[in-house]
């Protein structure tokens, strides 16, 4: 069954963010996920899940100085004891709202850098946020992003490196979240793409290209991809990534199949 989450971020933006969880239930949707919550108290979107009926599915831990540009801290070594008390931050917030699954952004590094000090600091970091949070049941997620048009000069923007990153992690709790958006920028292919990582993914992510609009809006074929995933047997959560062109409930004729 396809299971489609509302990234209430992008979606329903039409009303206050505490507001969208109800927008949300009310197109049918049963999952949210946001970019951050940490500027509600938790306690308040717990009682918004508990009253619409939602699975808090998946958020970003703390990313550094977002309104200024920053794109995450997780791979930046002057920034490392600022990453850690962020993943205290995000397991709380995780705790209280049910949340299993916690975003970790790497960073845009210089043009030109040595990416290995990078790589190594973001490894020790994703170590340290796995072991942190597995004792809860959570898993954490890495992302690879396209560098071409949304964040240049972001770290990781490939599925290759996101494996190997994963690989010299070695902690079974991080996993790889897949957005096919991003990934149709800096790959293609994603249906076999998606075949082969599958038992590595632990979230999936969509909204067409270009444009990062609703499906049908562009050259990604979803009403075949969509069921397809189902019969590779993904059982998880489909995060709806993507800024309706015009108001959300417009965006939504794609999607109606697969909602409640």
């Amino acid at each position: 069954m396809v299971r489609l989450a509302a990234n209430l971020s992008m979606m329903f933006t039409e009303v206050p963010f505490l507001e969208r969880f109800a927008a949300a239930a009310q197109a049918g949707f049963r999952g949210v996920e946001y970019l951050f919550p940490y500027e509600v108290p938790a306690a308040e979107i717990r009682e918004r899940l508990d009253r619409h009926d939602l699975t808090q599915v998946l958020f970003n831990v703390p990313a550094g100085d977002w309104a200024g540009g920053e794109r995450g801290i997780a791979a930046l070594p002057d920034r490392v004891a600022e990453f850690r008390a962020g993943i205290a931050r995000a397991l709380e917030y995780a705790q209280i709202t049910g949340c299993r699954k916690l975003h970790v952004m790497c960073g845009k590094i210089p043009e030109g850098a040595d990416r290995e000090p990078y790589l190594e600091t973001f490894i020790s970091n994703l170590r340290f946020a796995a072991d942190a949070v597995a004792p809860y049941g959570i898993d954490i997620l890495i992302e690879p992003i396209n560098s071409r048009v949304d964040i240049p000069g972001y770290l990781l923007d490939h599925t290759d490196l996101a494996m190997q990153l994963i690989g010299r992690a070695a902690r079974s709790n991080i996993k790889l979240q897949f957005d096919m958006y991003h990934m149709q920028i800096m790959e293609g292919d994603l249906a076999r793409s998606v075949e082969r990582l599958l038992p590595h993914i632990g979230h999936i992510q969509l909204a067409d290209n270009p444009g990062r609009n609703e499906p049908g809006t562009g050259e990604i074929n979803y009403a075949w991809l969509l069921p397809w995933l189902d019969a590779l047997g993904y059982t998880g959560w489909i995060g709806c990534e993507y800024k309706p062109r015009e108001h959300t409930a417009a965006s939504l004729a794609w999607a109606k199949p697969f909602l409640a």
